[in-house]
């Protein structure tokens, strides 16, 4: 570990988590929270309450400057109880209409799950697959649109939480907005932490979750939409409570949710907006990212791990390693024996490819992932793993 320690020491990085005795969660979500965050949640408020309203209103409107839109001319925002699979299903659910027909663009478990609720709904599908470190190929998304005039709708994973692998949601957009079809983006795991402008990009919907990089608690999905779709798209929905058009009505007529909302979560979300605008928004964020990923790139690497990603289709949310080949590895003894020592990774792999995930995300700094290097190393050393290549790098 000779030269991960000269660089240690040439970049320190003294700022921790805010420890205690919970484990550090080093996971696409839920992640680690700010213990301010957590106790935004120790309040009780009712869901007609002003102040609760007041709030819900602050979030909605915080949200769209987010997305590069500091107002509600064009897009609004639609809050939604359940996870971000939740919000996905209300788009895809809520926006294709009947008759219409949905291009799904694949390469992770996140695209294959947009599958399944189109297969559920009944929606008409037409997958472009592609292999999980592969960005999907624009010429192939043009093909596609070209030869088909009854697609209606166009649908991709921005940052796929499967691999960390980012698709080019701008470009993609491009090609949509050319053909005049409707943009659904699941930008769960990167909303937040990379700048997204939905009107630069075409998007007409994008969906994200509270517990993924504004670092709040799981509880609730969130979409921003155009309006002009979102009329349009009236009467489409094929579900009750994930009716994306209804939610909205009501929550621009009256401030409230249709049904019960999640009220702690909500609070708790605020207060890591306000955290987020405080770090330097998603400039601030993304800065820390990755500076916590370039660490913990660095030292798997130094330790002989191998990326599974090019550096060129990676994002800093997420990194993907290659199971070692030593025949003493066992990932279910890793994975436990990092969780013992207080170091939360990512259970199980992909598919059908060795490898393991570690998140870059939540209320984590580069000293942890230093703190999580460590603890790599100790383990290999108790599985008599040697670290291969050191003396190289």
């Amino acid at each position: 570990m000779r030269l991960y320690w000269l660089h240690k020491a040439m970049n320190p990085t003294t700022r921790t988590s805010e420890r205690n005795s919970d484990k550090l969660l080093f996971t696409p979500g839920p992640l680690t929270t700010s213990a301010t965050v957590k106790a935004a949640m120790l309040r009780d408020l009712g869901s007609r309450d002003y102040e609760f309203i007041a709030t819900v209103r602050a979030i909605r409107q915080k949200l769209l400057a987010i997305g590069g839109q500091p107002d509600e001319s064009l897009y609004t925002t639609i809050l939604l109880p359940g996870s971000g699979t939740y919000g996905v299903e209300a788009a895809l659910s809520s926006i294709v209409p009947a008759n219409g027909r949905l291009l799904l663009i694949v390469n992770g478990a996140y695209g294959k799950r947009m599958m399944k609720i189109a297969a559920v709904h009944k929606i008409e599908t037409q997958v472009l697959s592609y292999a999980e470190n592969v960005i999907p190929d624009l010429s192939a998304i043009e093909a596609a649109l070209a030869a088909d005039n009854t697609i209606t709708t166009v649908a991709v994973v921005h940052c796929e939480t499967t691999t960390g692998i980012l698709n080019p949601i701008a470009a993609i957009g491009a090609l949509v907005k050319s053909f005049g079809q409707t943009y659904i983006v699941d930008a769960m795991s990167s909303f937040g932490a990379i700048p997204i402008d939905l009107a630069a990009c075409h998007i007409d919907y994008l969906i994200s979750s509270s517990n993924k990089c504004i670092e709040g608690v799981p509880g609730f999905s969130f979409t921003l939409a155009r309006k002009d779709g979102l009329i349009a798209a009236e009467g489409h929905a094929r579900s009750l409570s994930l009716d994306l058009v209804a939610q909205w009505r009501e929550l621009d007529a009256s401030g409230q949710f249709r049904f019960t909302p999640p009220t702690h979560t909500l609070l708790a979300f605020h207060q890591a907006l306000l955290e987020l605008e405080a770090e330097g928004g998603v400039d601030g964020r993304a800065a820390r990212y990755k500076a916590n990923h370039d660490v913990l790139m660095y030292g798997m690497q130094a330790m002989g791990f191998r990326a599974y990603l090019a550096p060129d289709v990676s994002s800093y949310i997420i990194s993907t390693v290659y199971y070692p080949t030593h025949p003493n590895f066992s990932f279910e003894r890793f994975y436990q024996t990092l969780n013992e020592k207080g170091y939360v990774i990512y259970p199980g792999k992909l598919g059908e490819v060795d490898c393991f995930r570690i998140g870059n995300i939540g209320r984590l700094y580069p000293a942890d992932l230093e703190g999580l290097l460590a603890a790599v190393q100790e383990t290999l050393h108790v599985m008599q793993i040697p670290q291969l290549g050191l003396e190289a790098r």
